[in-house]
């Protein structure tokens, strides 16, 4: 199979992933995006990637948004939300930002393949994408993909249209948006 041919079945897989949301779980998502303080985003490897991608454009739509882990990410407190990327919901380190974050009595959203996980018993909002877990033994979803990267890819998609539900909501263009990009490129 040729490269373009592989690109394509990627696209399918995506329309396939993306049409098994849940339309309340991304709704309840963009709302208590909205209403929260402080955004704290994590994840672990490519999860943590693409969880780096979702901070930046929350600080694009005006959010005050971090990457936990980063040298100016402030400390977590009530009213805030910690979102945790992950695939098995089982990554140790995710767990103790979790178990933090809820002792401090801030929200926690889990982003995940795996609704039966720690990090799911931990949280206060789940949102559960479909995909296969790294060693793709879990997940109940069939990829030509290797690893998780079906997780990660549909986790960037939906991260994005939270974006564009929090920009309807508060009535942000891509414009205004844009005043707020880095300038010291």
């Amino acid at each position: 199979m040729d490269t373009l041919t592989y690109a394509q079945q990627i696209i399918e897989e995506l329309q396939r992933s993306i049409s098994q949301l849940d339309h309340q779980e991304a709704e309840r998502m963009a709302e208590l995006l909205l209403q929260s303080n402080k955004v704290f985003v994590a994840g672990a490897g490519r999860s943590g990637l693409m969880g780096r991608a979702f901070a930046m454009r929350l600080m694009h739509v005006g959010k005050e948004a971090y990457v936990v882990g980063e040298t100016v990410t402030p400390g977590i407190e009530p009213g805030d939300v910690l979102v945790l990327g992950s695939g098995s919901g089982e990554t140790k380190g995710l767990i103790s930002m979790a178990e933090k974050a809820k002792g401090v009595g801030a929200e926690i959203i889990a982003v995940t393949i795996a609704p039966d996980s720690t990090v799911v018993r931990l949280a206060s909002y789940v949102v559960k994408l479909p995909g296969s877990t790294k060693d793709q033994a879990s997940g109940g979803y069939s990829t030509i993909q290797p690893m998780a990267s079906l997780f990660e890819q549909t986790m960037l998609v939906f991260y994005d249209a939270v974006i564009l539900r929090m920009m309807e909501k508060t009535g942000q263009t891509t414009k205004q948006m844009f005043g707020k990009h880095a300038n010291l490129e």
